[in-house]
């Protein structure tokens, strides 16, 4: 066997088929036999079915009383819904398990951005307490002038008037 020449592909028993185009019309029709229209249409088929089979000439009826033919159809149906319903069931899960995990790492990034603005904010407060807030001057300047006006440092007005 040669390394250095591509492989000549071997004819495949099996039709080759893009198994996403194909899952994308699975979900398709899954979600129109999940739809009120579909079993609306189904009805108003097998009315027309059971009605025709039963009142046209007898030469133009095409499925007699048991409905084999029908049955048959609808069994039919039912063999190719089911699949497509699973096929689509477990897309919809594949697509759930990503944004699942997408979700997941997204909290687990918002969790440590939280946890380090709190340590943030937890440093800017014990920095905070040693700094002098404005609030807190004013109110020593107030207690100072109290202070002074006690031991009369400050001349008051009337003392500054009989000069």
């Amino acid at each position: 066997m040669r390394l250095d020449l591509p492989r000549v592909r071997r004819r495949a028993l099996l039709p080759e088929y893009d198994p996403e185009a194909f899952g994308r019309f699975s979900e398709r029709i899954a979600r129109f036999l999940g739809t009120g229209r579909f079993i609306a249409w189904m009805t108003v088929v097998i009315i027309l079915w059971v009605v025709w089979n039963i009142f046209a000439p007898v030469s133009l009826r095409f499925d007699q009383y048991p409905f084999i033919f029908l049955t048959l159809a609808l069994s039919l149906q039912a063999s190719y819904a089911a699949p497509l319903i699973l096929l689509a069931q477990n897309r919809q899960e594949a697509r759930d398990r990503v944004t699942q995990e997408q979700d997941r790492k997204q909290n687990e990034r918002s969790i440590a951005d939280t946890e380090y603005l709190t340590r943030e904010i937890a440093a800017l407060r014990m920095g905070l307490g040693e700094v002098a807030t404005r609030d807190w001057i004013r109110s020593e300047f107030q207690d100072l002038i109290k202070e002074m006006d006690e031991r009369r440092l400050f001349p008051s007005e009337s003392d500054e008037g009989d000069r």
